[in-house]
């Protein structure tokens, strides 16, 4: 699955690998609750004012349903600078990635606090 490339496309802010690994349907919710379609997400992530350092996943599992679809849950860290402050955070994941012409690509997250 495409989820350490996802993660690395954050931190490079690199928009034409997040435009590769995402649906267009797209459908990315951030544990504050709001919730971006696939233009806004990668818009953010590139030009937002919150800036990825670094990432990390543990305690990942995949569950996959059919050939197409799977599920990805993992506690996700993060070093970032928001707004010129360090933060650090840790919060849930869940991931739905769907196989599209023999590509993974993320069709919706949903972040949640722990």
């Amino acid at each position: 699955l495409a989820v350490s490339e996802l993660n690395q496309a954050m931190v490079d802010r690199d928009r034409e690998t997040l435009e590769l690994l995402t649906m267009d349907e797209l459908s990315y919710g951030h544990s504050s609750g709001k919730i971006e379609n696939k233009e806004a997400f990668i818009h953010e992530v590139v030009n937002g004012d919150f800036d990825f350092i670094s990432t990390a996943t543990e305690n990942q599992t995949v569950l996959f349903s059919g050939e197409d679809t799977a599920v990805v849950r993992h506690i996700f860290g993060i070093e970032a600078i928001n707004k010129g402050e360090n933060v650090n955070i840790r919060i849930g994941n869940m991931l739905v990635f769907k196989k599209q012409q023999m590509k993974w690509k993320l069709l919706a997250r949903q972040a949640y606090k722990l």
